[in-house]
């Protein structure tokens, strides 16, 4: 999803919206079909990607890793939504529960419905931020694209299943503190890193832009180990 589709219409919602689970454990060890390892789109300076910016990051798995992954993605964006369908779930089984990889998610909101479901995330518990982020991006249909229209009602009722009240809803969507900060984390990865589309994935030194499978990221992986 590039900038030049900010203006996201329900039909485009809806094409090709999947389910996410970031935290799914699969019941068998996962085997991958060999891929070739995709091209990068540019270098980037993976030394600055790193550095934390105005909100404390959001990752999985070991700091130490030798592999860094920083994934810019949008809450509304049907190929984000994909990829911690398909992709993640084995890849955190693999690379990152095993210590080979650490995982950051970096707020892209291409609208303001995709503001907020990030605002949300970051007002749950801390224990529950990518459980929430899983159930937003598993129910994205729902929430995003409602058949009545009501985007914020939809949302309520989603965040009442994550413990949140209409007090505590209200509360985080009114905070213009964090409202400007979950911008700031956008607007650094478009103007400090070239952030121009989501998914974006920085890993070690090289951007990757687009939704990424099990295979082609598991052979890009197994490259830099």
């Amino acid at each position: 999803m590039s900038i030049s589709e900010l203006n996201l219409t329900k039909r485009h919602l809806l094409a090709g919206i999947a389910t996410a689970a970031v935290g799914v454990t699969l019941g068998a060890p996962v085997a991958f079909a060999a891929a070739e390892v995709p091209a990068a789109d540019r270098d980037v300076d993976m030394e600055a990607v790193l550095k934390p910016g105005g909100l404390p990051e959001k990752a999985i798995g070991d700091a130490n890793a030798p592999v860094k992954i920083v994934e810019y993605m949008s809450m509304t964006c049907p190929h984000c939504a994909n990829f911690h369908e398909k992709t993640l779930p084995a890849i955190k089984e693999k690379y990152v529960d095993t210590g080979k990889v650490y995982f950051i998610i970096r707020e892209f909101p291409f609208d303001p419905a995709a503001t907020a479901a990030f605002m949300l995330a970051r007002c749950a518990p801390e224990p529950q931020y990518f459980n929430f982020v899983s159930m937003l991006l598993k129910q994205q249909r729902s929430w995003a694209a409602p058949a009545d229209g009501d985007v914020r009602g939809a949302m309520l009722q989603m965040s009442k299943l994550a413990g949140f009240t209409q007090e505590s809803f209200e509360a985080c969507l009114t905070n213009a503190q964090l409202a400007a900060d979950v911008s700031a984390v956008r607007d650094r990865g478009a103007n400090d890193f070239g952030v121009n589309s989501t998914p974006t994935f920085f890993i070690n030194g090289k951007s990757y832009s687009g939704d990424m499978s099990v295979e082609s990221m598991s052979a890009l992986i197994d490259s830099l180990l």
